[in-house]
């Protein structure tokens, strides 16, 4: 590069700062690099995909006037991604490049006119924003819907539907249920549906996703760029969101949160439990989740199984015309199989791979014998705090309220112990979670009350038999 052209570049940096303050120019265009400068062509470079895709679709005609208030000849920017070895070629423009055409003015002189940049296909801008990756079956269309699933598929396709400037109905749609019962597949059909003929922009991330992305804006410097860049999606998705962890990356999680909702921008939310559960988020974000629509998975019932089964089997058959699972086999298969959607396409793979590999149709007695280890115990009911909150003051004829006042009176307390004792040894919460859910008490008072009701069931009869009642009434 020569000292002329390098002058000039500096002259252009000025100008980009001049023009979009010190903070944008600071966490767009710092890095951002001249490579060459052919006749009406200058070819830029930055370190990341994402940096240019965000420059390009934001700030491209205003890099090319800057350009063009130093060489008027300049018509057109190619922005590349460098490669770690600066002596390397660098990467080619996955979308197309700005380019100015000469048209004439009213005084017969030449002006440049910008061509649109060309809209990349949805996996490569999906991809260049950061997005998860999305798998291509799961959408509206393969969802098999059940009595389980209905209003959380509702309302995920309400979402999708929408367009750009509709009025949002609930915001966030939080989902959740347990593995298997197809909360991810919902929220790919919304991210799908939503960046199919379009104009809004969807973004589909995994919690761990979004971890990963602001971490590594911090290292490079360009934090504030994430920020800007998730602010301005249309429709944010968010899967397995009680991954999120860390008190940085929850702060900007619920700054994002709070900015695209007051902004009218669309949230949707996955997470394996409901947000009151989720006792390693700020009381802050738990409260804004529990604020819009908050809808639970249920198990996948009989009839629902079934349905998926033979959805399965028809995808399958699309691929190998003669595989065929006979009715009873079928029945059999949603009977026995009550975990989860997982295991039900994994039952059907295992009779596709047998069937083709050993030239066999499918039999009763195949299946028994290829999907016995998926024939799961039923799982035990998930009990919440609440539920045991609920049931032992309708027991001791107290009020919740009671149980989370600061009252000592003896009518009040041993129930308060007991339902503690029932949080411990009945769920998986932690002393400090469980004294949060007594009225915000100290997990040595939780400690107290397990080790009281421990000691005093041991000799207690009465007192023994009232708590394994208790236990009975809150397990059926």
């Amino acid at each position: 590069m020569t000292n002329i052209e390098q002058d000039r570049w500096s002259r252009v940096k000025g100008r980009l700062r001049s023009s979009v303050g010190e903070d944008v120019y600071t966490s767009w265009f710092a890095r951002m690099d001249l490579e060459s400068v052919e006749q009406e062509s200058v070819r830029l470079s930055v370190p990341t995909r994402f940096l240019k895709s965000w420059i390009q679709a934001h700030y491209a005609e205003r890099v090319l006037t800057c350009w063009q208030a130093e060489m008027p000849e300049v018509h057109r920017i190619d922005l590349t991604v460098r490669t770690a070895m600066r002596c390397a070629a660098p990467a080619k423009e996955a979308i197309a490049p700005v380019d100015a055409r000469r048209t004439e003015r009213a005084d017969g002189r030449p002006a440049p006119e910008l061509r649109a940049t060309a809209i990349a296909p949805v996996s490569a801008s999906h991809d260049a924003l950061g997005g998860s990756p999305l798998d291509p079956r799961l959408t509206f269309g393969s969802f098999v819907i059940g009595r389980s699933n209905t209003l959380a598929h509702a309302a995920a396709r309400q979402v999708a539907e929408g367009r750009r400037g509709d009025a949002v109905m609930f915001n966030p749609l939080y989902i959740h249920a347990g593995v298997g019962l197809g909360k991810t597949h919902l929220l790919q059909a919304v991210t799908w549906a939503g960046n199919s003929g379009s104009e809004r922009k969807v973004l589909y991330l995994t919690a761990e996703k979004f971890m990963y992305g602001f971490v590594a804006a911090l290292k490079t410097q360009t934090a504030l760029a994430f920020k800007e860049a998730l602010r301005g999606i249309d429709v944010l998705v968010i899967d397995d969101l009680q991954f999120l962890q860390g008190k940085s990356t929850q702060a900007e999680f619920c700054h994002t949160l709070n900015a695209l909702i007051d902004a009218g921008r669309q949230v949707v939310i996955a997470a394996d439990r409901p947000p009151s559960d989720l006792e390693s988020l700020d009381d802050r974000v738990r409260s804004r989740l529990a604020g819009g629509l908050v809808v639970e998975m249920g198990s996948l019932g009989e009839e629902l199984r079934l349905g998926i089964l033979k959805s399965r089997v028809a995808a399958a058959r699309a691929h190998h015309a003669s595989f065929d699972v006979p009715e009873p086999v079928l029945d059999y298969l949603a009977r026995t199989i009550t975990h989860n959607g997982r295991d039900l396409e994994g039952a059907i793979n295992r009779l596709l791979a047998h069937s083709k590999l050993n030239a066999q149709p499918v039999t009763l007695e195949m299946a028994e014998r290829e999907v016995r280890d998926l024939i799961r115990p039923q799982e035990p009911k998930r009990i919440k705090i609440e539920d045991i909150q609920r049931v032992v003051a309708r027991q001791y004829n107290v009020s919740r309220s009671d149980l989370l006042s600061s009252r000592r009176t003896a009518n009040v307390v041993r129930p308060r112990q007991v339902a503690m004792y029932l949080a411990k040894t009945l769920t998986l919460r932690s002393l400090p979670e469980i004294g949060r859910r007594f009225g915000g008490r100290d997990h040595t008072t939780v400690l107290h009350a397990v080790r009281k009701i421990e000691a005093l069931v041991a000799k207690d009869t009465a007192l023994s038999e009232e708590v394994e009642s208790l236990k009975r009434q809150l397990q059926e």
